[in-house]
């Protein structure tokens, strides 16, 4: 199968970072590959990064739709574009939120998701409420998504973090609300002693689950091609 990992943003050291995390448990006859737009935010902290992420996040899928992809991750915690990657797919498309909130509800009663910044808590909220997940807690550690790879005291501080949401919430596992934190995990599930889920992995390996169960989005009512139209201005290139 050919599966295609999507970074939402421009930066392409951190679309090497989502690779390693995905290439990590994509199985032996997977085909894989990560890829960023050539358009869009540098990072995505806000909800106006996030929505002018969307056109270069559909690009690629369109891109995908030419070159036989089978299915498709986006990796993002809001999970952006995620509706309308869904119309325009032939296959499944994850969002590393949704899979990250259900994968976290199957090994304990309550998750804590540990993200970057303050503002982005709410999405994570909107986004747990949709996924009907157990979320019991949001908390940031206040790094932006373009300095984890910079800031040396970055695990101490979301192990840290993770701690006090552990405590605080009641929870029995932690969720890393950023996929430039995908290399954490490993070392944040070690330090605390329970599960810290990526979502990153996650999404690979729902996609890739369900691809192999032959199961793709229904295109029965809301997911179904989008009804054609014009697009003018510098949208005329997305018209279906």
């Amino acid at each position: 199968m050919f599966l295609r990992v999507i970074n939402p943003n421009t930066t392409a050291a951190m679309t090497a970072k989502i690779e390693e995390s995905a290439r990590a448990v994509a199985g032996p006859g997977t085909r894989l590959d990560a890829v960023n737009p050539s358009m869009g935010p540098a990072s995505i902290e806000s909800h106006y990064d996030e929505a002018l992420s969307v056109p270069g996040i559909l690009t690629e899928i369109a891109r995908g739709e030419t070159e036989g992809v089978d299915a498709y991750v986006i990796a993002c915690f809001g999970d952006p574009g995620l509706d309308a990657a869904r119309e325009l797919a032939r296959g499944p498309v994850v969002g590393i939120a949704e899979a990250a909130m259900h994968a976290a509800a199957l090994l304990g009663r309550g998750f804590s998701v540990v993200t970057t910044l303050d503002r982005t808590r709410g999405r994570a909220h909107e986004l747990a409420t949709r996924y009907g997940s157990p979320c019991r807690g949001v908390h940031a550690c206040d790094i932006p998504v373009l300095e984890l790879d910079k800031d040396p005291d970055v695990l101490d501080r979301v192990v840290a973090l993770g701690r006090t949401a552990l405590h605080d919430d009641d929870s029995d596992v932690l969720v890393l609300g950023c996929a430039g934190m995908a290399d954490l995990a490993e070392k944040v599930s070690a330090a605390l002693g329970v599960p810290v889920v990526d979502g990153v992995a996650a999404a690979t390996l729902f996609a890739q689950s369900l691809v192999t169960l032959g199961l793709r989005t229904s295109a029965r009512s809301e997911y179904a091609q989008p009804p054609p139209k014009a697009y003018t201005g510098i949208l005329r290139r997305f018209t279906v």
